[in-house]
């Protein structure tokens, strides 16, 4: 098994668009589990696709699989005692992720945001794609844009440990249970891409996210690219950021045009006039909302998962990234996005921004510039 932190090259990886794509994936996934399988996400409700899922986890225990389904205890709160109930009652491992403390008022410590499936030692999917109906395609409800990575290799015996830790509170496993139907990955040379995990976690000192990031910031020599659903960078982020831009090096931000929490789209707002003074290109999406979180660098690397460009990532919630090396596809996966784009965006300009915001926006901006 690869060290924490590096790469490793033995490792086939599919790009993963939201709605119907990624949920046939994942039923896939599941349906193709032996003897483990280990599902953990931010939200799980109890509509029509969190049905479908639960149906196919029930499914696999009755196959004899071992399921393990981890939900974060505030983002998942709404979740009936009868729901939960029905998931114990039909063998599924069911928890929450629990705060530091939380009470019916008040919630304290972070969040579970990853979102992660684990099929044996053999088949994983990582990505920001919550199991809700706003991310999966139905009638007259096209899902919210949104990405995810599968991986069959070595990467995913890291991932296991990974959900392993997270399940049993992040006690440290002395090695990876024994599994009867261990994977031999026999993985043609031209279908290989490098691939790392990335996490960031506050009580566990992982920052490892961030610090790919920053890797892209201060070592990209063409071209950025970072789609991001809440783009609210820190101070850290933002001088590395204009370092790059010094540097000469292009800088595009696609961020919601729509968006599920009006807070943020408010404040994200508030830093246009920051990136456009700086020569950062706003492009944003309006067919639907944005939900997705990748970033490239110079087509030829791309970190893709849960993380937001936003302090409440950085430092407050548990996050899951995975870094990919690989020019070919990192250059299909841009080519792809750029489809999925086109004919639904609005650049952003000096005239938007001053029809978008207030003068007292504006006057404020002008002091933080």
């Amino acid at each position: 098994m690869v060290s924490a932190g590096q790469y490793s090259d033995n490792n086939c990886v599919t790009f993963i668009t939201g709605g119907k794509h990624y949920f046939d994936h994942l039923l896939h996934l599941i349906g193709s589990a032996k003897e483990t399988l280990h599902l953990q996400t931010y939200i799980f409700e109890e509509d029509e696709t969190g049905q479908m899922v639960t149906n196919a986890l029930v499914a696999a225990v009755h196959r004899g699989v071992k399921v393990f389904l981890l939900v974060d205890g505030y983002a998942s709160q709404g979740l009936s005692r009868k729901f939960i109930f029905k998931l114990k009652d039909e063998g599924i491992n069911f928890k929450f992720f629990e705060p530091l403390f939380k009470s019916r008022k008040f919630y304290l410590g972070r969040r579970l945001h990853h979102k992660v499936c684990v099929s044996d030692l053999r088949y994983a999917m990582v990505g920001g794609i919550n199991v809700a109906n706003h991310y999966n395609d139905l009638p007259d409800n096209p899902a919210w844009l949104d990405f995810a990575m599968g991986v069959e290799g070595d990467i995913v015996s890291e991932l296991f440990v990974l959900c392993q830790k997270t399940w049993n509170g992040f006690q440290p496993l002395r090695k990876i249970p024994p599994l009867r139907n261990r994977p031999v990955f026999a993985i043609r040379k031209g279908d290989k891409s490098a691939v790392r995990m990335r996490r960031n976690d506050w009580v566990r000192r992982k920052q490892e996210i961030s610090r790919s990031y920053l890797e892209m910031f201060n070592n990209a020599s063409s071209h950025i690219t970072l789609l991001s659903s809440y783009f609210l960078p820190g101070r850290v982020f933002r001088r590395a950021l204009k370092r790059a831009r010094d540097r000469g090096v292009e800088v595009t931000v696609i961020v919601a045009g729509k968006s599920d929490v009006k807070i943020s789209k408010y404040a994200e707002r508030f830093m246009y006039e920051w990136m456009l003074v700086r020569g950062i290109k706003i492009i944003e999406y309006n067919k639907t909302v944005l939900h997705g979180k990748l970033a490239i660098c110079d087509d030829e690397w791309i970190t893709l998962g849960s993380f937001n460009v936003n302090d409440i990532s950085t430092y407050a919630s548990v996050e899951l990234n995975l870094d990919v090396k690989d020019t070919t596809l990192v250059r299909e996966i841009r080519s792809e996005v750029e489809s999925i784009l086109t004919g639904h965006t609005q650049a952003v300009d000096e005239n938007y921004v001053a029809s978008h915001t207030s003068l007292l926006t504006r006057f404020c901006n002008g002091v933080l510039l």
